[in-house]
């Protein structure tokens, strides 16, 4: 009997929910933090980035000359730069 009442009293004990503080830190749970709804957007709206981006004929060589022209630009200014100071990292490039 006095096993069933000790195990009663355990099972409600780990049964009650936790209290979480925020995010770990040193601030306590009942500090009244508020949302801000612009971040809380952002942050919306940056899940969904696949669904809300369109393709349309002024994104599109944007994005090549962001992710095409621009690196081999950086990479060929960079190359003739060693090739005229005669870095010794030219060497490894040829």
């Amino acid at each position: 009997m006095l096993r069933q009442v000790v195990t009663r009293c355990n099972r409600s004990a780990i049964q009650t929910s936790q209290r979480r503080s925020m995010g770990g830190g040193p601030y306590p749970y009942n500090l009244g933090v508020k949302k801000n709804k612009f971040i809380e957007e952002w942050n919306g709206r940056r899940e969904i980035t696949e669904k809300s981006f369109n393709a349309s004929s002024k994104t599109v060589p944007w994005i090549l000359f962001l992710c095409v022209v621009f690196p081999y630009g950086v990479y060929a200014v960079s190359r003739d730069e060693q090739k005229k100071t005669g870095g010794r990292r030219y060497q490894d490039l040829c």
